[in-house]
């Protein structure tokens, strides 16, 4: 049975899905270093895959009562490159984007972890659970460019 604090919860994460892909795509246009602009705007492009597959559950459990499969999705990785950041025109505030964009995912990781523990059907836990771990994947992945940049000074 879907409730409607399972469809409100839902239209909250799709629009947090939303926000963190404009807010990842503007960040994209403030960086200069191509690592770190290809690097959030495949983050604002996987956040997009993430807000049309929370966009068909939503119709699915509108028009049919029913969740839908969640696939997953691997984040590619760019090449490593040691540029250095000093050459970021915005060193500080691009140490700025990472770290609010890490506190993103770290929200996004937690808000689906608890539908996942919240939902009784297994491929509706699946999808929250696939969902937490692409966000962890995420955080992580900023952590690492996060710490290389403050310790070396360089994209990688």
């Amino acid at each position: 049975m879907v409730t409607s604090n399972l469809m409100d919860a839902i239209r909250v994460v799709k629009e947090n899905e939303i926000k963190t892909s404009d807010s990842y795509r503007e960040a994209s246009k403030n960086l200069t270093n191509p690592l770190g602009r290809d690097l959030f705007v495949k983050l604002s492009d996987f956040e997009r895959f993430h807000y049309e597959r929370i966009s068909a559950l939503e119709k699915s459990l509108l028009e049919t009562g029913k969740f839908i499969q969640y696939e997953g999705r691997e984040f590619p990785l760019p090449p490593v490159f040691e540029i250095k950041a000093a050459e970021e025109a915005h060193t500080k505030s691009v140490m700025q984007i990472i770290s609010e964009a890490r506190d993103l995912e770290v929200i996004a990781e937690k808000a689906y972890a608890s539908l996942a523990e919240q939902v009784p059907d297994q491929l509706g836990k699946d999808m929250f659970e696939k969902l937490s771990a692409e966000e962890h994947i995420h955080f992580i992945i900023l952590s690492d460019a996060y710490w290389s940049l403050n310790q070396t000074g360089k994209w990688k």
